[in-house]
């Protein structure tokens, strides 16, 4: 029997990797999207679109109709917890037989970083909604790097609060990887992994890769948080998004993410790509 998938996020940094995973493994794939031109342009004509808006409970009903599996993820935002809880809801009164949720490691109640306490509550009402479900907490991911792209072009320096910091950074394709693998096999009911990269690596080795891989010297310079924190509010950061960067350089400083485990590769059969890889794919982007 082929799985029916609805995909919430389905354009988005993992969402749109893991309507690409899903579509290799043959399940009917169905995107609840909001703008149904863009994501047609994007996701392909294959996948079914269903329009519809995270606050508006009728076109959740609607999108959930027949679908047994659901990948839950969402935009960061004040709004989150409010939106994905909502989608838990809708997907308990539907009877969907599983929920795979997209988090964050270092998710937890209370949590001072803003982001890491939205999906520690959407984690804690989910386990409390009694739909099966399995949770993924990915590390760092790698694509985060891309904001930086701009400046690396133009200057060859990759700033950053960062000195010291090792960080098992996650390639968002692996994460959609092993999203795809739990949403269309059995075993992993009431489960919660852990995904990092193969490596802890420092932002000094980040700016080598890149130098190699784009041909041209790149250099990491480390700057206090307090010039971070005003560079993310110069760029025009919401404020909680500028306190959660900080946080997460904080951190990271302290060792909270260095931590790698090997889930990616027990669970899809494959290596999670290097920042070796990643670099090289991306190499355009960096040059100048």
């Amino acid at each position: 029997m082929v799985t029916k998938v609805l995909v919430t996020g389905a354009t988005g940094n993992v969402g749109s990797r893991v309507v690409q995973e899903l579509r290799a493994r043959g399940a009917f794939i169905r995107a609840f999207v909001r703008d149904r031109d863009r994501a047609a342009k994007k996701l392909g004509g294959d996948v079914e679109l269903a329009a519809g808006d995270f606050s508006d409970t009728a076109s959740l009903s609607r999108a959930l109709e027949g679908a047994d599996h659901i990948f839950l993820t969402s935009a960061d935002g004040p709004q989150m917890v409010e939106h994905e809880t909502a989608v838990i809801d809708a997907a308990a009164a539907a009877s969907v037989s599983r929920i795979v949720k997209l988090s964050t490691l270092g998710a937890m109640v209370g949590s001072p970083l803003p982001p890491f306490d939205w999906h520690g509550r959407i984690e804690q009402h989910l386990w409390r909604s009694e739909v099966p479900a399995v949770v993924l907490r990915p590390s760092f991911y790698m694509s985060n790097l891309l904001g930086s792209a701009d400046a690396i072009r133009q200057t060859g320096k990759l700033f950053a609060p960062a000195d010291g910091a090792k960080i098992a950074m996650i390639d968002p394709r692996d994460v959609a990887a092993t999203a795809a693998v739990v949403l269309t096999t059995d075993g992993y009911k009431g489960k919660t992994y852990e995904l990092t990269g193969p490596e802890a690596i420092t932002y000094e080795y980040i700016a080598e890769e890149l130098s190699a891989a784009t041909g041209r010297p790149i250099e990491f310079v480390d700057v206090p948080d307090e010039a971070a924190q005003e560079g993310f509010v110069e760029a025009g950061m919401p404020d909680w998004l500028v306190e959660h960067l900080v946080g997460v350089f904080r951190i990271t400083r302290e060792g909270e993410l260095e931590q790698t485990t090997d889930t990616v590769r027990i669970l899809t059969g494959r290596e999670p790509r290097t920042f070796a890889q990643f670099a090289r794919e991306h190499a355009g982007l960096f040059q100048a």
